[in-house]
């Protein structure tokens, strides 16, 4: 045992053991230093256990049978890995000294502990320990889709209509809770849910209202925070300790994926047109993992996510992911984030995961696996534009979701400088425009506002909301917030305001916006204005306005190629895999929401980010999933995959967003870095006519496979050894809805096996398209597929000249009935 001896204590070293000799010449403030560690273990967990260990019988079950989470053999075997991970702890340390907040059974086998460091290297050398990592912060990923993607008019009515879109799937939630009292999840106006006998998971109680937090839209409901809590990060007084959103974005996020249908998005007395999510339908089952202040830990996402797979969801979203790569492990695939979604795919759930908000810029993905799906954002057809008229006739674009001036009238233009009462100068900048009590009423009233943009606003102690409110305090007929200076990477969304308003983001045209006030404004010989002759009037910006040139991959969205470790080294795997809508995206709001200032207190948000595209795609996940229950996830997401579009609804190539030279946003020819396969095309993907399937054996080899990676840390993290699979496999050997090569050397060969699903024979043309860096050939020329049969095809890629740059191109799978099957290809050229 790890012994509790202050430094000055005397002791007797006989039979203490060299443990807590070392010990007692350790200082205690460097046993007082704890940190939450994740530790697995020998042994299979639930998922994968065939039995050896006597009196417990096989969990593991096949792919086309379900598993009885309430079977004998499954609690007692759980019981019984529980128990030896308490013994084991119980065997090395004095109690009090540690505290075990988890323990994994179902998918990985090992648990969460808040200890020291000193002994974290201890139980790394205990017997039956694989591995000890220490825990790591995660972060969030932070209407009018259903039609922009045809689910209204070619999906739903398919299956059922809107009402039936979705019955009885299970959709898993690892967010910041949920908002129950939502329209978008209530059971009032929609047929009765009836249970889901195979989902076991539990719903807890509102400490508060003492009400479940269920209501059989919403069938699970849970919260995990010991890992925060042993951190020191979770502050009761501001969090809630039940699954009660704080924050919104998981109120959003459930509501994008399976909120009901035709919920009006009203706001300041406006209606923004109904919202629904892209399964309206399907169940939710939350588990919070997100939280106001610090974000959340991966011990507790790997125990929701554990949590969530044992209780029998069909579908895992997840709009959170790790700050950067694992450095722990030497690959990026073999974290204990992407280990455990390896076994949830393993059991059968399908796992969307958002790719991160850190472009325009390559290498910035935050999901790296090749068993998740990895979704980027783009932006639909719908746009809010506004323009501000000045006196002189000149209209500046902007940005504002506001009606227009009274009487679509001009108005006085008055500066916040020039509005500050006499002492607000030397004490507080009310250039911001949040302090309506530093602003004199008088000057302001029945004028336009003149505000500026600050940094204030980047970090969110400033809002537009509170500009409107300030103005409208003041009583004056509008605002205008200008950015005077760039802020490289900042996005500027439109924001819902109840009076005139509108944000001038183009530097330039602020520049034209001043010079024109300056110009109109009379000023004594201390600078004091006295006279104000500008005059403005803000057009009507609440009617969006749609355009052909959509989708567009966003500015934010994180771009790949994916990296296989820390080092930032290209992987043989496509990254991101598909892009779904995620900017400007409506949902539910959850009143006491913090995430966003704009939209505190209200029930709906305007929201871009990854996090709002993946849930789309976890709707769209659910469909499928209704239509094709025993379809793998990898089936799943190869439907979705190889049906993607990559034209947009001008029939031009898909354009992403992207800085100029002059750091101002242009748009630029999309690659599979940007999109993955393409925007995503629910009704195709509902008959794909062939999918390329993956096993676990598939993904384990392909983690063997990974040049320069530890065969024992593979098999420490999955509990399953390098050498089962086929000799000389190679990483883009996997048999994914994609194929790249980041270095390609002369000639290569790789082989994909298509299945077909459809419900006839169909005969297939087979076709190429490649830059000319790259030859890229396939045989044979077509093939024909019977129901059910899979086929094999040899793709050979050579290099024609080295440019130290990638080359793109697909093979096209064209069917003589209806199917059109597409296949990315990326390659780097090497002599």
């Amino acid at each position: 045992r790890f012994c509790s001896v202050a430094v000055h204590t005397p002791v007797k070293m006989k039979g203490l053991g060299l443990a807590c000799l070392l010990l007692a010449l350790v200082p205690q403030v460097v046993l007082g230093t704890h940190d939450v560690y994740i530790v697995t273990m020998v042994g299979d967990p639930v998922v994968s256990y065939t039995g050896g260990v006597e009196g417990f019988p096989a969990t593991a079950a096949d792919l086309d049978e379900e598993m009885d989470v309430t079977s004998e053999a499954v609690t007692s075997y759980s019981l019984h890995l529980r128990r030896h991970h308490e013994k084991l702890l119980d065997s090395l340390f004095v109690a009090g000294t540690y505290e075990k907040l988890y323990s994994y059974h179902h998918l990985i086998n090992g648990f969460a502990v808040h200890m020291s460091s000193l002994q974290a290297d201890f139980l790394r050398k205990a017997p039956g320990v694989k591995y000890v990592e220490r825990d790591t912060k995660i972060q969030k990923l932070t209407t009018h889709t259903p039609q922009f993607l045809g689910l209204t008019t070619a999906v739903w009515p398919t299956g059922g209509g809107f009402d039936r879109a979705g019955e009885d799937v299970v959709i898993g939630f690892v967010d910041s809770g949920i908002y129950p009292e939502h329209p978008s999840f209530s059971t009032h106006r929609t047929d009765p849910y009836g249970p889901v006998p195979r989902y076991k998971g539990k719903c807890e109680i509102d400490p508060v209202t003492q009400r479940s937090f269920c209501n059989g839209k919403i069938v699970g409901a849970q919260h995990f925070a010991k890992a925060a809590i042993a951190a020191g990060a979770f502050n009761p007084d501001v969090e809630f300790a039940s699954p009660l959103d704080g924050d919104g974005h998981g109120s959003h996020i459930a509501a994008i994926a399976a909120g009901n249908n035709g919920i009006p998005v009203r706001m300041h007395g406006y209606e923004f047109g109904k919202a629904s999510g892209m399964a309206p339908r399907a169940r939710i089952a939350v588990y919070k993992v997100l939280y106001r202040l610090f974000g959340g830990y991966v011990s507790d996402v790997v125990a929701a996510i554990d949590q969530a797979v044992q209780d029998g969801v069909d579908i895992l979203n997840l709009s959170v992911g790790p700050n950067s790569p694992p450095t722990a492990t030497r690959t990026t695939f073999l974290n204990p984030f992407d280990a455990a979604l390896l076994s949830a795919v393993k059991a059968g759930v399908f796992v969307a995961q958002a790719a991160g908000n850190g472009g325009p810029f390559p290498k910035t993905l935050v999901s790296f696996s090749p068993w998740i799906t990895t979704v980027a954002a783009g932006v639909d057809d719908r746009r809010y534009k506004n323009h501000l008229i000045l006196g002189n006739g000149k209209r500046i674009a902007g940005l504002g979701v506001s009606p227009a001036t009274h009487g679509n009238k001009s108005f006085g233009l008055i500066s916040a400088t020039d509005a500050l009462l006499g002492s607000s100068s030397t004490k507080y900048s009310a250039l911001d425009c949040q302090r309506p009590e530093l602003l004199n009423k008088r000057k302001v009233q029945g004028k336009i506002l003149l505000c500026g943009y600050s940094f204030n606003y980047i970090s969110g102690t400033a809002s537009i909301k509170k500009v409107s409110q300030t103005a409208k305090s003041l009583g004056a007929a509008g605002f205008v917030v200008a950015v005077e200076d760039s802020y490289p990477g900042t996005k500027f969304d439109p924001v819902p305001v109840n009076i005139p308003g509108i944000l001038i983001t183009d530097v330039s045209k602020t520049k034209d916006l001043i010079d024109y006030y300056n110009s109109s404004t009379t000023r004594d010989w201390a600078g004091r204005a006295t006279a104000f002759q500008a005059t403005v009037g803000i057009a009507d910006g609440l009617a969006p306005t749609l355009f052909n040139s959509a989708p567009q991959v966003a500015l934010f969205s994180s771009r790949g190629p994916d990296v296989k470790d820390f080092s930032f080294q290209d992987a043989d795997v496509l990254k991101p895999d598909i892009l779904a809508p995620g900017n400007l995206i409506w949902s539910a709001w959850a009143p006491n929401g913090t995430d966003e200032a704009n939209y505190a207190g209200e029930g709906f948000a305007m929201m871009s980010g990854t996090s709002m595209a993946a849930p789309h795609i976890a709707g769209i996940a659910a469909l499928i999933k209704q239509k094709y229950p025993k379809w793998s996830p990898s089936a799943i997401k190869s439907a979705l995959m190889t049906t993607a579009n990559t034209i947009d609804k001008g029939s031009h190539p898909l354009r992403a967003q992207q800085y100029s030279t002059s750091e101002m946003m242009t748009l630029a020819r999309a690659t599979p870095f940007d999109y993955g396969s393409g925007a995503v095309n629910p009704k195709a993907a509902l008959d794909p006519g062939l999918v390329l399937d993956a096993t676990h054996q598939d993904y384990i080899t392909f983690l063997c496979s990974i040049p320069d990676v530890d065969p024992s840390e593979v098999s420490n993290i999955t509990g399953s050894r390098c050498g089962s699979g086929p000799k000389g496999q190679r990483p883009y050997d996997l048999n994914i809805p994609s194929i790249t090569v980041s270095q390609l050397k002369g000639i290569q060969t790789v082989k994909r096996t298509v299945t077909n699903v459809a419900d006839e024979a169909e005969t297939y043309t087979i076709m190429t398209r490649m830059s000319p860096e790259i030859a890229l050939d396939v045989s044979p020329p077509a093939l024909t597929v019977l129901p059910g049969s899979s086929r094999e095809i040899t793709v050979t890629l050579t290099t024609r000249s080295v440019t130290g740059t990638y080359s793109f191109g697909e093979i096209t799978m064209k069917g003589d009935r209806r199917h059109l099957v597409r296949i990315p290809v990326v390659a780097m050229g090497f002599k």
